[in-house]
């Protein structure tokens, strides 16, 4: 009643994109503000040494190479065991099962494993895969607790993009004679592999900067060397950074913040990739 006397559509239309505007803004500025904070004080500490040695006189001095590799090493394995299970899922979820109490249970289950806070992960990697399966402190008992704990958003975005192809792409396959699985193969999957790759690579980022997992199961406090097997202890980045910013009195402040800066850039650039892939294979969409 209000809008139709007082506000014509046009202006309720401008009132609502200045409102949208500004929480968009607002969202923003916190942000902008601790990556400039980050740069500020930690670009005078990014050297190639820094990069590419090794920590020395007890992690204030060297470099971070070993904690770059250790994270990388982590997150990779753990993209792997991940994203084939989990885009498997997801097609059953989406294209197989029916519509019943189980898969409503089952789908239930993946939304709250999601929620779940990332210590609770770290704990049950601790107790699973290092003391039970006696995996020990390494590369493999991390890698493994991260793809539990990214597993349910991959088959998240993965059914969103399955879903997202039009039902039509289905039928007119099936009309030809082709078999579910061939319908599925190279009709469905083709066209929902942006969405698939997004999820993907925007999960990597995000477990990329998780300290609780990797503290438990996989990462050291000071390994001044690069791993030889997957079952060894590795420095990891966010953990290395947490020790530095906590644990060591007169820690030179530009080495924390470069610390900072390099995995806050490495996140950064996962997203980028994920924003280019996604524009790459939107374009080559026919619909």
């Amino acid at each position: 009643m209000f809008n139709k006397r007082f506000l014509s559509p046009k202006v309720s239309q401008k009132i609502s994109y200045a409102i949208l505007f500004c929480a968009t803004i607002l969202a923003i500025i916190p942000v902008s503000i601790i990556v400039f904070i980050i740069i500020k004080n930690g670009a005078s500490a990014i050297t190639w040494e820094f990069l590419t040695s090794m920590p020395k006189d007890g992690m204030r001095g060297g470099g971070i190479f070993p904690a770059i590799i250790g994270t990388l090493s982590i997150v990779l394995c753990a993209i792997t065991i991940t994203l084939p299970i989990g885009v498997c899922a997801a097609i059953y979820l989406n294209e197989y099962a029916k519509d019943n109490l189980l898969t409503r249970v089952i789908k239930l289950a993946i939304v709250n494993l999601a929620g779940v806070p990332s210590v609770v992960y770290g704990l049950f990697g601790l107790g699973i895969f290092v003391m039970f399966l006696q995996l020990g402190v390494s590369i493999v008992a991390g890698a493994l607790t991260l793809s539990i704990m990214e597993l349910p958003v991959i088959i998240t975005t993965a059914r969103g993009a399955l879903s997202s192809v039009p039902h039509s792409f289905r039928e007119a396959s099936l009309s030809l004679g082709v078999s579910r699985w061939q319908t599925i193969r190279h009709v469905v999957l083709p066209n929902a592999l942006p969405g698939i790759l997004t999820g993907a690579i925007l999960s990597i980022a995000r477990v990329s900067g998780e300290t609780a997992p990797i503290m438990f199961t996989a990462a050291a406090f000071y390994v001044p060397h690069l791993p030889k097997s997957a079952f060894d202890q590795v420095m990891a980045l966010p953990y290395h950074l947490y020790i530095i910013s906590t644990q060591i009195p007169n820690m030179p402040r530009n080495i924390i913040f470069g610390t900072a800066l390099v995995l806050l850039m490495m996140v950064l650039s996962m997203s980028l990739i994920a924003i280019i892939a996604r524009i790459y294979f939107r374009k080559r969409r026919k619909w």
